[in-house]
């Protein structure tokens, strides 16, 4: 293994080269709705350490050469997110760019499409792109319509950035290219998730160097501190999945079993969503969820009455002690 890594190296620089990745064939293109209003929205006010920390990520991404200064008739906000660890992630507010652009429908995996797929598999190996979004550039002559604006300036993107309406389709279109002939024979991709699956070590370490031969054709790029390679366990999409099954990952079980009782209809939306995603450990789960559901529909008011806290209880229930594994099936 420490072999291979060695080999590939260059697949997993600590950071991304500068400049533009390469043209591909499929790049992001924005078209706009025949008819609509370019928005030009003003930027969002900032005390003076957001307005020193936004300057400091703008400073970072002209270095790296993933957005330019524009002069554009269309430009939309930006704000700052904070992280789990602390610091700030710069934002695009791109609603009002996503409310005129016209939807493309590239079909996203289904999870259960994909977890069927490991059935007779025990050695995995994961692979997690760095900052993937930022990988694949944009359409040459959209990058007018990504226009973002800050107390300082209007600058525009080179590469494709969070928050577009049909980023994840361009993402999944470009992932199922260039593995297209690695896709249900050995691999599963989700975004920037590549799990790759095998039946033993040495085939395991076959497969692996396949796709890593192909991210290195396609100057695509992964963070070694977040892949795993040839384990008989492994998290994938919220799931531990080895030779036995799959099964909840640990810790999201034990968010779940320290849910508070909701208190608005936000909190509600939350759990039911959380709980949703394991929808299949969970027998009759849409009976159960009924009273919960009822409470996020829009015409319904916030209430918790004993209905809603009686099937929040079952369903913490269930998903962390029955049908907590459930086995593959060909």
């Amino acid at each position: 293994m420490s072999k291979l890594l060695q080999d590939f190296q260059d697949v997993f620089p600590e950071d991304c080269p500068k400049g533009l990745p390469p043209v591909r064939g499929i790049e992001h293109q924005i078209d706009f709705v025949l008819g609509s209003t370019l928005p030009n929205c003003p930027a969002y006010r900032t005390n003076h350490v957001e307005t020193k920390e936004l300057q400091r990520q703008i400073d970072e991404l002209m270095d790296k050469g993933h957005i330019r200064e524009s002069m554009n008739p269309c430009a939309v906000p930006v704000l700052l997110v904070p992280k789990k660890d602390g610091s700030w992630r710069m934002c695009v507010d791109c609603r009002a760019i996503n409310n005129i652009t016209v939807k493309y429908r590239h079909p996203i995996p289904r999870l259960d499409d994909m977890l069927d797929e490991l059935h007779g598999s025990s050695i995995f190996s994961k692979i997690d792109l760095k900052s993937g979004y930022h990988q694949i550039r944009m359409k040459e002559g959209d990058e007018w319509k990504t226009a973002f604006k800050t107390k300082h300036g209007l600058y525009e993107w080179l590469v494709m950035p969070f928050g577009l309406t049909n980023a994840p389709s361009t993402f999944m279109r470009l992932m199922n290219h260039i593995l297209r002939n690695f896709i249900g024979h050995f691999v599963v991709v989700y975004f920037d998730d590549i799990l790759i699956y095998s039946k033993n070590l040495e085939e395991d370490l076959d497969h692996l160097a396949s796709v890593l031969s192909v991210l290195r054709k396609e100057k695509l790029f992964a963070n070694l501190k977040k892949c795993t390679f040839c384990t008989d366990n492994v998290v994938f999409l919220g799931f531990v999945v080895s030779a036995d099954g799959v099964k909840v990952d640990e810790e999201k079980v034990a968010a779940i079993r320290e849910w508070p009782s909701p208190k608005t209809v936000s909190e509600v939306r939350s759990f039911h969503g959380l709980a949703g995603f394991y929808r299949r450990f969970v027998r009759d789960f849409s009976t159960l969820a009924a009273p919960l559901t009822e409470v996020i529909k829009k015409e319904v008011g916030f209430k918790w009455e004993k209905a809603q806290e009686d099937a929040f209880q079952t369903l913490k229930d269930r998903l962390t002690n029955a049908l907590f594994l459930f086995y593959l099936t060909s």
